[in-house]
């Protein structure tokens, strides 16, 4: 948290020596690589005294979320002004999350498959709107809130039956592009249900912060939420 006290135990012109005075850094256009770089720079700092003024407005039960994503932006700060670390970052994200289910296996996958059922059983969904329906393929509206910030996006749905496997493909939102596979494989153990996302980002110089915001904190999230929720709901029909 030593954001947020060097944002508060000094006056506004010491805040503008150290370069932490709150202007907008997306008024000057990037201009050539170098610029690209050192505008992601200036836009990780901003948001992150962007975030650590509203942590510090928050009521505290309202801070935890928030105290997540500054933790994004100090981890950031240090991959944006390292050279090295920059060049490691990959263009695309891959995001894997699994859990082991003990009910039937076409159960689980009919309940994934099944979108109209997932704001009913999962607490953290808001709405599923469905724009086109048909029995293996729906566009849907979907909505979801992570740590009481609200997300939506829109989905292509396929529903494979033939290899037991649901996915989607993103069409609108930030995470457009995106594709998610729902697998169910029989192990001893139970049925190994795995979520995968694969996301190429359309700016590769802005793939430090989206995969942190976008990767970690929401899908990965979310992502488990769904898994465990879906699961708590299967094994208790016995």
């Amino acid at each position: 948290m030593a954001d947020i006290d060097a944002a508060f135990a000094h006056s506004p012109q010491t805040l503008a020596s150290r370069g932490l005075v709150r202007t907008n850094p997306l008024a000057v256009p990037p201009c050539g690589p170098q610029k690209v770089r050192s505008k992601v720079t200036d836009i990780t700092r901003f948001v992150r005294l962007q975030l650590a003024f509203a942590l510090f407005a928050m009521p505290p039960h309202r801070r935890k979320p928030l105290s997540s994503l500054l933790r994004c932006w100090r981890v950031l700060a240090r991959v944006t002004s390292n050279t090295d670390a920059r060049e490691r970052f990959p263009s695309q994200m891959h995001n894997g999350n699994s859990i082991v289910m003990h009910a039937p296996r076409m159960a689980i996958f009919e309940t994934a498959a099944n979108l109209e059922l997932w704001p009913k059983i999962l607490p953290h969904y808001r709405y599923i709107h469905y724009l086109e329906r048909s029995a293996g393929r729906n566009i849907v509206m979907m909505g979801a809130v992570r740590s009481g910030i609200p997300i939506a996006w829109t989905s292509e749905q396929i529903i494979d039956r033939a290899n037991l496997e649901v996915r989607f493909h993103h069409l609108k939102a930030f995470t457009k592009g995106m594709r998610v596979v729902w697998t169910f494989n029989e192990t001893p153990a139970g049925v190994l249900v795995e979520i995968v996302h694969d996301l190429q980002f359309r700016l590769p110089a802005l793939a430090p912060i989206a995969d942190q915001v976008i990767g970690n904190f929401f899908i990965h999230h979310v992502a488990n939420e769904t898994l465990r929720h879906m699961k708590t709901h299967l094994e208790a029909r016995g």
